[in-house]
């Protein structure tokens, strides 16, 4: 009988890229597999699940720090910054790993039919032993993509059932409030979308409240309650992961990369990039290629 570890390590070793990421043609589904323990990786994540099937990795938001290894699951309920860290990983036994960024529409449309109680302060990072019909309906999405004329037909109503067993199971206060019509969350979530898509120009909190509907004030202290940023400091990682990613993957200078993401200051760019990243661009980015060079 093919297991879920099966099916994700058969497309993981056929389809992973350079950075590990094995995509598929089902919209936010995705492999992750790495054969060696990881350096630390910043990101300011979207809401997802990952369902860990082999090898251990350890991730921290804020002052938490959630370790979790082969049959947990990490849910990720916001739009939060992470630092995350692979910690078991071999070539012999990678560490594994199946993702689903999640669908706040279709998490609305299912908690309208099903109850489930909303905890409106609940931390949007924790880790749950997976249920086996979350890891069975993941198993048969995975085994959909060996059949490619039935993922337009049936890859929709897979993702629904995933959805629901996520929304009625450990997960499902967690991931309530995104399906919350004009809730916080998802006022938040559109104030989010503007940063993400604007992060290297000037964004006044003014125009980012107007967009999620609520005063300056308000917006600011949700912002912070939701994602433990303040909404410039949001924009500040997004500008300085981008900023990395220019240099570590496309060869680009430090000073062109600064410029790149909205800096004015090359000077204040290295400060703040040591501060995240905890030395400076130079430096940081010949570590990256070698840890990168040895996992190859």
């Amino acid at each position: 009988m093919i297991t879920l570890l099966d099916a994700v390590r058969r497309h993981a070793d056929a389809h992973a890229d350079a950075d590990g990421i094995g995509h598929t043609p089902v919209r936010g589904l995705f492999t992750v597999r790495a054969s060696a323990a990881s350096d630390l990786v910043f990101a300011i994540s979207r809401p997802l699940v990952c369902l860990v099937v082999q090898g251990s990795k350890r991730v921290t938001m804020g002052g938490d720090v959630f370790a979790f290894s082969a049959g947990d699951s990490l849910m990720i309920a916001a739009d939060v910054p992470t630092i995350s860290q692979i910690t078991e990983a071999s070539v012999g036994a990678p560490y594994l790993s199946l993702v689903l960024e999640l669908d706040p529409a279709l998490i609305a449309e299912l908690a309208v039919e099903i109850e489930v109680a909303a905890a409106p302060d609940l931390k949007p990072v924790h880790v749950e032993p997976t249920e086996a019909d979350v890891a069975g309906t993941a198993l048969r999405l995975m085994q959909l993509l060996d059949r490619p004329a039935a993922v337009p037909v049936l890859a929709r109503d897979l993702l629904r059932e995933m959805h629901y067993w996520l929304l009625a199971g450990r997960h499902g206060a967690a991931i309530r409030r995104l399906g919350w019509p004009d809730g916080q969350v998802e006022r938040l979530a559109r104030a989010v979308a503007v940063l993400r898509a604007e992060f290297s120009r000037p964004l006044p909190v003014e125009r980012l409240a107007a967009v999620a509907g609520m005063s300056p004030s308000s917006f600011y202290e949700h912002f912070r309650a939701v994602t433990s940023l303040s909404p410039l400091q949001f924009q500040k990682q997004l500008r300085l992961i981008e900023a990395r990613r220019l240099m570590v993957a496309e060869g680009a200078t430090a000073t062109s990369a600064a410029f790149a993401v909205g800096y004015q200051s090359v000077t204040q760019f290295t400060r703040e990039y040591g501060r995240l990243f905890g030395r400076p661009p130079v430096t940081d980015v010949r570590a990256a290629r070698q840890t990168a060079s040895s996992a190859a």
